[in-house]
């Protein structure tokens, strides 16, 4: 089983069923095991905080969202994390590339990857990083502690994380 479809195979045993997606090249293996899946909706969004407002009427008509985006567009997202997501309350688990580390071919990704982790901080909201294939053992528990406490929570997912590397 490849690391993409572990993490599908994850949030679906984690009882996510409705799951938004923008792409990502980092993230295209997970879209497809998406894509592949009878057991989770999945539509894509174009933009990650309309990817949000998606989840966010999934999550009030009775499903379990889940969105799946990069870092680099954490900027775009605060208003709709603060104002809609964390106001309501709602239980979103954020499965995010974190592009802009070593090994990032695109030096405009780097910027954002400075500023990600302080954002996500002071919105207060939980985050968890994935470097190893390993850590993604952690991602029921997660799953679980997501839904408990009814709030956002960042899952960074590095290069090394989707190419096996360390």
């Amino acid at each position: 089983m490849s690391i993409s479809e572990k993490v599908v195979d994850d949030l679906i045993g984690g009882g996510i069923d409705f799951v938004t997606t923008v792409p990502c090249k980092q993230l295209a293996g997970v879209i497809d095991a998406l894509d592949k899946s009878n057991k989770v909706f999945h539509i894509p969004s174009n933009k990650e905080d309309e990817g949000m407002g998606l989840c966010a009427g999934a999550f009030m008509g009775g499903k379990r969202p889940c969105i799946i985006m990069q870092n680099t567009a954490i900027g775009v997202t605060i208003n709709t994390l603060a104002t809609l997501i964390q106001y309501y309350q709602i239980p979103l688990p954020m499965l995010i590339s974190f592009r802009g580390e070593l090994g990032e071919p695109v030096a405009c990704q780097v910027e954002m990857a400075i500023h990600t982790k302080p954002l996500l901080q002071q919105l207060g909201i939980p985050t968890y990083h994935f470097h190893k294939q390993e850590d993604v053992v952690e991602l029921p528990e997660i799953l679980k502690y997501t839904q408990m406490c009814s709030k956002p929570t960042a899952i960074l997912t590095d290069a090394t994380f989707w190419r096996g590397l360390r």
